[in-house]
This record gives C-alpha cells, structure tokens and sequence, in this order.
C-alpha cells in the first residue's frame, strides 16, 4: 500500500513548473492539449494536492478531499487553464467554498475560490459584508481579487478601497453568475515556479493565510 503523500514528501517529489507546462496553453486542437495536460501538468497536481489537502485539514479542522479538473464536458474547444481544487466535499467542489492552483499560459493562480454554483452565496457575501473590516484586514495588499474564475484579469488588493470591497461582495450577493476568488497570481518567469519546495511553502502560506474566510464562509 502507497503510503499517503505529506507536505514533506511532496516538496521532496516536487521540482516545481516549467515553462514548457505553461505552454501546454498554446498547443492546437481538444484531443492534443488534454494529452499534454494530462501528461505534464495532473502528475504535479496529484503530488502537490495530496500534501497541501493533508496540510489543509490540519488548518480546518476536518477531512479535506482533492479535486483535479477533467475538463469532460469539452467537445470541441480546448481548456485556455486548468486546475486542482480542495474542499470539505468527496464528491465534488463547485457547489463549495474551496482552494484552486492552477495555470493559464502566462501566470500560475492561488485562490480561495467561491464560484457561482456555489449555492449559499448570498448568506457568504452577507457574512462577510457583515464583518467587511475584519475581511479585509486578513486578506495581504499583496494578494489579488478575481470575480471571474474564467478570466485572467484579476484586481490587487493594494488598489481596493473599502468601497470596493463593498461593491464586489454586493455583486457577488445580487449577480446569480458573479464570483468572488482571492488569492495570488505568480507571473511567468517568477523564478519561484521552478523551486519546487519554495512554490509548496508560497502555496501554504497563502491558503492558510485565507483560511479565516474560509471557515466563515462555511459556518
């Protein structure tokens, strides 16, 4: 029997992202760009998922589950990102609150990702509207504001102004399809995403760095 993947031994069998990962984004073709996904990118993942959904059940205190995209229901486009989610929930991870590492072609993201399948996101917007000084004290100015999970633009927190925040949780709340995503972006060529053990420690600190936002979304 394998023994579970740790954050130690994932550091030690991981060795980090390569630019020939992020260029998996640029090959042609459905069939072609999920091979190479499949075969560069979701061996990371496994690796470095099992060690941080260890880590994180830790920090939450109960039994957390990892999540890799399979991108199924494509039949002709192919996937501009791609990704590995944990969360509370065995059995899938879009209706809850969860954590994302994932590429596109030109950054690698962290998020704690509440997407709009998630199905009580008027009561998460409200509790944080409700506690919007406390939110935005825990989240760093160095960290990055997304409210599409779709899209590559994001929005620094050292930007955002206490009426900004207000305006995209009242968003998030009202807007069936809006989305609220905070976390990290780590640009291409970063030499922090070919150190292995580095990216591992960056990838803890900030999710449990959002792990406050976390449990109250979930409480």
């Amino acid at each position: 029997m394998t023994a579970p993947t740790t954050a130690a031994t994932a550091a030690e069998a991981f060795h980090g992202f390569e630019q020939a990962d992020f260029e998996v984004f640029h090959i042609e073709g459905l069939e072609e760009r999920m091979a190479a996904i499949q075969d560069r990118i979701r061996p990371k993942f496994q690796i470095i998922g099992e060690g941080l959904t260890q880590e994180l059940a830790l920090h939450a205190g109960n039994e957390m589950f990892l999540h890799i995209a399979k991108h199924a229901r494509r039949t002709v486009n192919p996937p501009k990102d791609t990704w590995m989610s944990i969360c509370d929930n065995k059995r899938g991870y879009k209706a809850h609150p969860h954590f994302q590492l994932g590429l596109f072609d030109d950054h690698l993201f962290l998020w704690l990702a509440l997407i709009y399948e998630v199905p009580n996101k008027k009561n998460i917007a409200s509790a944080y509207l409700n506690q919007l000084d406390d939110v935005i004290a825990a989240v760093p100015e160095s960290f990055e504001i997304s409210l599409d999970h779709m899209k590559k633009e994001s929005t620094p927190v050292a930007s955002m102004s206490r009426d900004d925040w207000s305006k995209a949780l009242v968003r998030f709340r009202d807007v069936q399809k809006a989305e609220l995503l905070i976390g990290r972006h780590i640009p291409v060529g970063d030499p922090l995403l070919s150190d292995g053990k580095a990216l591992l420690q960056i990838a803890s600190e900030t999710f449990e760095t959002l792990m406050p936002l976390y449990r109250l979304a979930r409480s």
